[in-house]
Order: structure tokens, then sequence, then C-alpha cells
């Protein structure tokens, strides 16, 4: 499945935020993953603009506050979910992909305290 039709089934996308890049990882209603990408920091509005409204959980940090209110202006329901609450979810050796896996999933429980937009 390519990269832009996965991303139109995405219900959840978890993204881990870093100095130039964002690592996304997309997930459908089974909990399957149907989207992985790298994106610089300029391009991620540009590149979910046309993704379906859907839940976005990006991790929580200083930088975060702007690209969080860009997405959260495309009609995306955007949290932000600190690392520590991500870290039970991870499964496997730290990278940035894993954490965001993580904070997909962190996002979707309702027990999850986040920051919301």
């Amino acid at each position: 499945m390519s990269h832009k039709t996965a991303a139109t089934v995405a219900l959840t996308i978890g993204i881990d935020t870093g100095k130039n890049t964002l690592h996304l990882i997309g997930l459908d209603d089974k909990g399957a993953i149907v989207l992985r990408e790298k994106v610089a920091r300029g391009r991620i509005t540009a590149r979910l603009a046309n993704v379906p409204r859907c839940l976005i959980g990006i991790e929580a940090g200083m930088a975060t506050h702007y690209v969080a209110r860009e997405l959260s202006a495309l009609g995306h329901d955007v949290k932000q979910v600190p690392p520590a609450y991500a870290k039970p979810f991870r499964q496997g050796h730290k990278n940035d992909f894993r954490d965001a896996h993580a904070i997909a999933e962190a996002v979707q429980r309702p027990s999850t305290r986040c920051g919301r937009y």
C-alpha cells in the first residue's frame, strides 16, 4: 500500500518530534500500521493537509505548540502527549519510529492525560 493511499485510512497518527524532522506512524481502526514516514518540519502541514480528519498525538515539547496549532487549524483533533506517558507503550529499543508508534497508542487511551488543541 502506498503512503498516499495509506494515509487516507489512518484513524490515529503519532508524531515524534525532532530538531529538523518529524517521524509519523499512522494506525488504522485495528491498530495496524498504515503510514510510516519521515517528514521535514516545514512540510508537515502540507503532508497532512489532504488527510481526512483524524486523531493526532504529538510528542509534547518546546517546539510542538506551533505544529499542533497548524494541524488543529486543518481540522484534526490534536493532543500533546508527554514522553513519560508514551514510554509504557514503546516496544523494543528506542528509536524515533517506535516513539511515534507509542505516542499513537497512548493518545487512543482515554486515561492518558494530554494537552489538547
